[in-house]
């Protein structure tokens, strides 16, 4: 599909607060993947200052550019496949044209020739269904730092809401404002470069 809403609520947890999750749902039966973010953006943050943000996620073998817009009932993702040729290309700033996203740019006023690489983020994920919803549990690496995250999918406001509320509660988590990965890679992008 080349676009879809994505309905997601997430939450930071310390690592304690991540083994807490991984115990009181069935994580240990779910294979581990690793998938990689690569972060794209003009050099005036023309993204960012819209809402919207691009990458590249390589997983399990498969290349996907995105780009992410706000929506009304969450984010609108737009999707083209890459290969990993082309997704080599697009990290050396050699980006080429790709049907959806590229016409989603033009309506935000984003040249290909505007944008450059940031960065990688680097997540090793672990999901699971429960109660209609995706649960998944991240801990990523970038730059030098780590973080662990509880997010969950749905297909609904009502019923994200429902069951990340339950899993915190149960598992005794605060709920914390958590920006979401481009934001958290921005910050630390910004403190590196301080």
């Amino acid at each position: 599909m080349a676009q879809e809403i994505e309905i997601e609520f997430k939450n930071l947890l310390t690592e304690d607060e991540y083994e807490k999750v991984y115990h009181f749902l069935p994580f240990k039966s779910v294979e581990l993947m690793e998938q990689t973010n690569y972060y794209f953006e003009t050099e005036d943050l023309n993204l960012k200052q819209q809402g919207a943000a691009l990458r590249i996620r390589q997983k399990q073998g498969q290349w996907t550019l995105t780009l992410k817009q706000p929506h009304a009932e969450g984010l609108l993702e737009t999707h083209d496949s890459l290969t990993e040729e082309e997704a080599n290309l697009w990290i050396q700033n050699k980006m080429t044209e790709k049907p959806h996203v590229s016409k989603q740019l033009d309506d935000l006023g984003i040249s290909l020739e505007n944008l450059h690489y940031l960065g990688s983020l680097t997540t090793r994920r672990k999901e699971l269904a429960y109660k209609e919803a995706t649960v998944v549990l991240d801990h990523s690496l970038y730059y030098d730092k780590e973080d662990y995250e509880l997010e969950v999918e749905a297909g609904s406001k009502e019923t994200g809401k429902k069951v990340i509320d339950e899993i915190l509660h149960v598992c005794n988590i605060p709920n914390r404002e958590t920006d979401n990965k481009i934001k958290r890679f921005y910050d630390r992008k910004r403190l590196q470069s301080e």
